[in-house]
């Protein structure tokens, strides 16, 4: 079930009105239904692999309380590797089984030896990612004495498998989910109008930024031998739009879905292509999952303590495990190691806190030189961009050496240029929106407060018929294959 389908405008306004209105406020209830329709929910992608989610529930609610229970560091490290082993386990069959076999096969060829391993057909279970890195926090944290084990199940289960976050984050944390699960909530009539308003906002990301780049970026990318320099360039450019939008996009639709019923996820993304270097962006894009690596990763590797070669070390580990984590292709690597070389001069140079503060804070304009510092931020970012998005490194170096050719100087040319010049106008209102709400949680957040309100509400019906407007077949958000 796709948060941009007719089947979520029909689920959620009826899981909306039985949970505030036949429940009754009843906390318990309030939960079970949350837990049923988070299951039903999934059960809509493909419910064979609801095994898998209620199996990963089980081994983390179980081994969680073994952990806690444990009389000695040595019985608490085995529920600790037991549960990590097996949620990574069923990780990597799924998502990187085919991978490592098809390497290796490569790797022995390069040697002169010929093999065919076996891969496996099966689909990638959808959200595993996320709701793999739920659990494993979660029995971590019990290990680390940072949290208590949850023995209300239905709680717990509900804090796993919660329908806005279940296929696509944010990853929350236990420490953040479960005191509001655990918690009495009361309708909050402001909070609810607000998370409408980001949901608005998501579906316009979406559907009419996102979409609508797709569908040149897709044109683009796949039939790039044919296209000159210029137009390879237009190409990124419309996939450096297209996976914002689509997974900003998603993340306000969850965060607003769950504020309509009482509950605060952790907050994706804050303007991330504003940012006036690398750690910057980092700090802004996919920070749930940024700061997942950050907790659970980098510093129990040392993180920033040891000298100079300790801290390099740990961040491209970092950066390698993270692109790996977004796919099983040598591309989604190389990305990684991207990112990593462009953020070590921060590193290196001690200036990774520097912009803490979002650009330009309180002004309309930045300077000059913040202006170019983004500038140069959002060239690398769109750049490294182009391995994220290639089939293969083949692909993507031949892209790269195509845009840097004789080319890059000529007129862009590729179908359906009269639509593109549309959305590319479109995408410098989002960009002027967002913008102007920068200092806000999402752009649309106070956008308009102290208009008159004939004068809002015009602003609000406005992006409703362009949504309906660019509204077509159903598009899957990219991260749904991660």
């Amino acid at each position: 079930m796709l948060f941009n389908s007719l089947n979520f405008a029909i689920f959620l306004p009826i899981v909306f009105v039985l949970y505030w209105f036949a429940t009754r406020g009843n906390l318990k209830f309030q939960n079970i239904l949350l837990l049923v329709s988070s299951y039903f929910f999934y059960a809509c992608w493909d419910w064979r692999f609801m095994f898998l989610l209620i199996f990963s529930t089980l081994l983390d609610y179980y081994t969680g309380i073994k952990i806690y229970k444990a009389t000695s560091n040595l019985k608490k490290t085995f529920w600790l590797w037991l549960s990590v082993g097996i949620n990574l386990g069923f990780l990597g069959v799924f998502k990187y089984y085919n991978f490592f076999a098809n390497s290796f096969a490569d790797g022995l060829s390069l040697l002169g030896f010929k093999t065919n391993l076996m891969t496996l057909q099966i689909m990638l279970p959808v959200g595993i990612s996320f709701y793999t890195f739920h659990g494993l926090s979660y029995v971590i944290d019990i290990y680390k004495n940072r949290i208590k084990p949850e023995r209300n199940f239905i709680d717990y289960s509900l804090f796993v498998s919660f329908f806005p976050l279940l296929v696509a984050g944010p990853i929350e944390r236990a420490t953040h989910l479960l005191p509001q699960i655990s918690k009495k909530r009361r309708f909050d009539y402001v909070k609810a109008v607000d998370g409408l308003r980001q949901i608005l906002w998501g579906l316009f990301k979406k559907i009419v930024i996102a979409d609508g780049c797709a569908e040149f970026a897709n044109t683009i990318f796949n039939n790039s031998t044919e296209y000159s320099g210029s137009t390879l360039v237009i190409g990124a450019l419309f996939f450096t739009f297209q996976i914002y939008c689509d997974f900003s996009g998603y993340s306000d639709i969850a965060l607003g879905t769950a504020r309509l019923f009482g509950i605060e996820l952790l907050r994706n993304f804050a303007f991330p292509y504003f940012s006036r270097d690398i750690a910057e962006f980092w700090r802004r894009w996919h920070i749930s999952l940024s700061s997942w690596f950050k907790d659970y990763l980098y510093i129990p590797l040392g993180g920033s303590k040891g000298g100079m070669w300790m801290r390099i070390r740990n961040v491209f580990i970092i950066f390698l495990v993270s692109g790996f984590w977004h796919g099983a292709n040598w591309t989604f690597i190389v990305w990684g190691f991207l990112n990593a070389l462009f953020i070590m001069p921060s590193v290196i140079f001690n200036t990774n806190r520097n912009n803490l503060q979002i650009v330009a804070q309180g002004k309309y304009l930045p300077t000059v030189k913040e202006f170019l510092a983004i500038y140069l931020t959002f060239s690398l970012t769109v750049f490294a961009w182009i391995f994220f998005r290639a089939n293969n490194l083949g692909h993507a170096f031949s892209y790269i050496s195509q845009i840097f050719s004789s080319s890059l100087f000529t007129i862009p040319k590729f179908p359906g240029m009269s639509k593109a010049v549309i959305i590319a106008a479109l995408t410098v209102v989002f960009i002027i929106v967002e913008w102007l709400g920068r200092e806000q949680e999402y752009a649309l957040a106070n956008l308009g407060a102290k208009w008159y309100k004939p004068l809002r509400w015009t602003m609000y019906y406005i992006i409703i018929f362009a949504i309906y407007k660019f509204s077509g077949a159903e598009q899957q958000f990219i991260y749904f294959q991660f």
